[in-house]
This record gives structure tokens, C-alpha cells and sequence, in this order.
């Protein structure tokens, strides 16, 4: 093998295609909310189990809130504060849910239409 066609070769095709910033997004809210469907339809939750999927969960939508409350965020303003509001209802909802008062139902429907806006 010539040095021209390993380079051609190693140029030529990438190894992982590229991800835009909503495809990643989209990839870890459905891994999220997967883990919340399967924590919450437990007969016998665990609530380790529980916590950490609540945990990733209220850890997401925390990142989402500083992303949309930066300036320079590209999103038009009312799509941002519904975002933050999302996220604040995401913050309230757990603290309900890990006492008890709540289930996860909510949450996983929040997800799964933010799901469906990022794959549109």
C-alpha cells in the first residue's frame, strides 16, 4: 500500500458521522427519559434507582436552563422561557416525586414532546 492510498484512505471515510448539537441532545433526553420510563414502571422501584434516573434527569434540564439563559443563546426568547419554565416544573416535579406525592408520569410527558420537537 502507497503512502497516497493510505492516506486516501484514511481521509476518505469518517469514522463516526457527525452529530449536530440537537442530534446529541435528542440522543441523551431519550436515554434520560428511558430510564425514567423503566425506574417508574418497576413494581418494586428501587429508590436508588429511582433517584439516579431523577438525578440525570433534573442535571439535564439544569443544562438546558443555563444554555437558554445565556445571551447569546440563538433560540427566540419565548422558546427559551418556556425552556426555563420546563426546567423549573423538571426541578419541582423530582422534589415531589422523591417524596412521594407525585410518579414520574409528568415528566416523562415533558420529555417525550421535547423528543418529538427535536426530531422535527
Amino acid at each position: 500500500m502507497t503512502n497516497l492510498s493510505r492516506a486516501f484512505e484514511a481521509y476518505s471515510k469518517p469514522v463516526s458521522p457527525t452529530r449536530t448539537a440537537r442530534d446529541l441532545e435528542y440522543k441523551v433526553l431519550a436515554h434520560i427519559t428511558h430510564k425514567l420510563k423503566a425506574a417508574s414502571e418497576e413494581r418494586n422501584i428501587e429508590l436508588p434507582v429511582l433517584a439516579k434516573a431523577l438525578h440525570e434527569n433534573r442535571r439535564l434540564w439544569s443544562a438546558f436552563a443555563v444554555d437558554v439563559a445565556n445571551e447569546k443563546n440563538m433560540l427566540p426568547e419565548d422558546v427559551r422561557v418556556r425552556i426555563l419554565y420546563l426546567a423549573e416544573f423538571t426541578w419541582h416535579q423530582t422534589s415531589l416525586i422523591l417524596q412521594g406525592k407525585a410518579n414520574c408520569n409528568d415528566l416523562i410527558s415533558v420529555n417525550m414532546s421535547i423528543l418529538r420537537g427535536l426530531k422535527n
